[in-house]
């Protein structure tokens, strides 16, 4: 059997730190200050996550770590699910991520599968937003949150 060689690209844009509006940066302080209360015990990777609503609300979360690894939750799914909780009825219109690592900020803080796939679901609920992965010298911005689950299951099929 022979398959088809298939290249997948995902857009993204690049923003500078001096042109990040004030609202990213808002964003991104919020998701600095979550990411400083983390409970990172095991494997000090601190990570932080901003969300902005369609009510203006600002709702962050950090990483919560257990000796029991998979019995934790990573930044961007404590954000969304509380944003959820709290404000059932507001779209979510931006997440802005930022990482820690022992050594200082992290160039990239990509979500991992699990959460880009609550990301996906947020996106199914209300409508897609962009990602923003903030790193210490640019920010990663994938404008919709769509392009960063290739292959998505979104329920469709169910």
């Amino acid at each position: 059997m022979k398959c088809e060689h298939k290249i997948l690209e995902i857009p993204y844009s690049i923003v500078r730190r001096e042109d990040m509006s004030n609202e990213l940066r808002a964003l991104e302080q919020a998701a600095v200050a979550a990411a400083e209360d983390a409970y990172a015990k095991y494997s000090n990777f601190r990570v932080g996550a901003a969300v902005l609503l369609s009510n203006g609300e600002i709702v962050s979360g950090s990483n919560q770590e257990n000796s029991a690894y998979p019995s934790g939750i990573c930044a961007e799914r404590t954000a969304l699910f509380y944003a959820g909780a709290k404000y059932p009825n507001e779209a979510v219109e931006k997440l802005l991520i930022v990482a820690f690592s022992p050594h200082g900020r992290v160039r990239v803080a990509s979500p991992c599968g699990a959460c880009r796939q609550v990301m996906l679901e947020t996106s199914v609920r209300f409508h897609p937003y962009p990602v923003y992965l903030a790193g210490p010298e640019e920010v990663i911005c994938i404008e919709d949150n769509r392009d960063a689950l290739p292959f998505p299951f979104d329920g469709s099929d169910l």
